[in-house]
């Protein structure tokens, strides 16, 4: 079975650096075959005959890098699903339409009143930042704030690329 980890909070330059050829290297170590990683920003896709534990993973990142980070897991199905269920088709612009993964089902509604169009739609959110997402006022910590739990956000370009990493897509 293909899983995807989404790190939450780790960058490129400056806090929470973790280099992803460092990070394919740890998840093999955790013993996870055909592990892949996309973009510098904690995307990683591996295979595993059964799912692994996000603690698992977030703990063996804090024993080798030193970083207190979350990780969103999400196996081939369930991405799938994030895709097949995406309210906002057809995508009026990929950059602008982030996918946040929760750490799990929100417990309260996002009181907000701006631009963006958002659904949450189980352990997931769907924004369109019709403006950018840099300029808005519906950030991830009101975002996390409104439901509860922490997530990490993907635009869609992202979450369309990591599914198309999987054996399924390429046959």
């Amino acid at each position: 079975m293909t899983y995807f980890a989404f790190l939450r909070a780790i960058n490129v330059v400056g806090r929470n650096m973790l280099r992803m050829s460092d990070l394919q290297a740890l998840c093999t170590w955790l013993g996870f075959a055909n592990v892949r990683t996309l973009l510098q920003s904690g995307n990683v896709a591996f295979e595993a005959k059964r799912r692994p534990s996000e603690a698992k993973i977030a703990q063996a990142i804090r024993e080798s890098a030193g970083l207190d980070i979350k990780v969103m897991l999400r196996d081939e199905a369930e991405l799938r699903a994030v895709v097949a269920r995406n309210p906002f088709l057809p995508v009026r612009n990929p950059s602008q339409l982030l996918v946040f993964f929760l750490e799990r089902e929100a417990s309260g509604p996002i009181v907000y009143s701006g631009p963006e169009t958002f659904h949450v739609a189980g352990r997931e959110l769907y924004v369109d930042y019709v403006n950018g997402a840099g300029r808005s006022k519906l950030t991830t910590a009101l975002i996390e704030r409104c439901v509860g739990c922490a997530g990490t956000a993907r635009n869609w370009n992202t979450v369309t690329k990591l599914l198309a990493l999987t054996p399924a897509a390429k046959s």
